[in-house]
């Protein structure tokens, strides 16, 4: 029995929230705090925060300004973000977060992956794996810089399972990124029936009906929304915002119940 959840992706730029469209074109949305201050009063089941330049910029976790933002969460917070050690592992998970979420040295050392998982528990390590389709044959996994690897996506999320060991996986569609056009479902469904760990899909959550069809169609999970959890909708205006639970998840699904 797996527990379905859908939660927030906070994207962080290292001083505010911003949110982009296929990873580019970042719109600021606010401050971090007064977000997770709303998402608390909503009761959302987790929350996952992303900086999103600091790998690409080479710098450590905000290790003081990660840890007020965990101090405010009153949901399991998982962050990700300039994780390039094994003490940024220990020193966020003492800061209060649950969850770390690793991309970049996924690519760059996966041994040090392994590591982490070793020492702290596969549960506590997810590996986000952001990936396109190319202009050829495939589906590939890109880098920090938005660049495309020669990784493909089934075989770097089999790895990522099977041999590092890490304990999720969370699939980022760079295509649908923030374009408010349904999650991709072949491709979700495809990897989770590929790996054996949880998955978390993400990107191009428009409405409710994105999200049952997650959760009605394939084996996911959960579900991280951006847009949908930031604006009012599709062209309007920044609102922290969240749906109410009996509005995505029927009882067939089970979402907040074991299913």
């Amino acid at each position: 029995m797996v527990l379905k959840r859908v939660m927030p992706c906070l994207l962080y730029d290292g001083s505010a929230l911003i949110k982009t469209v296929q990873f580019k074109n970042a719109q600021y949305i606010g401050d971090p705090i007064n977000a997770i201050k709303i998402y608390n009063e909503k009761e959302v089941d987790e929350l996952i925060l992303l900086d999103v330049n600091a790998s690409r910029e080479q710098r450590s976790p905000s290790f003081d300004q990660v840890r007020s933002f965990a101090s405010e969460c009153f949901m399991p917070f998982t962050y990700g973000g300039g994780v390039a050690t094994i003490d940024d592992f220990a020193r966020l998970y003492s800061s209060g977060v649950e969850k770390v979420i690793v991309n970049t040295l996924t690519l760059t050392r996966p041994d040090l992956v392994r590591e982490a998982v070793d020492q702290f528990g596969s549960s506590s390590v997810v590996g986000s794996v952001d990936y396109a389709r190319s202009l050829f044959k495939g589906t590939f996994v890109y880098n920090a810089s938005g660049h495309k690897t020669r990784r493909g996506l089934l075989d770097h999320c089999r790895y990522l399972a099977e041999e590092v060991g890490v304990g999720e996986l969370m699939l980022y569609s760079v295509e649908r990124d923030g374009t408010w056009s349904g999650l991709d479902l072949p491709m979700i469904r495809e990897v989770a029936e590929s790996v054996p760990v949880p998955i978390i899909a993400c990107g191009g959550a428009g409405s409710v009906d994105h999200l049952r069809a997650v959760f009605d169609t394939t084996a996911a999970n959960a579900a991280a929304i951006g847009s949908m959890a930031v604006y009012q909708k599709k062209g309007m205006g920044v609102l922290i915002n969240f749906p109410h639970r009996e509005e995505i998840i029927t009882d067939e699904v089970g979402y907040g119940v074991d299913a």
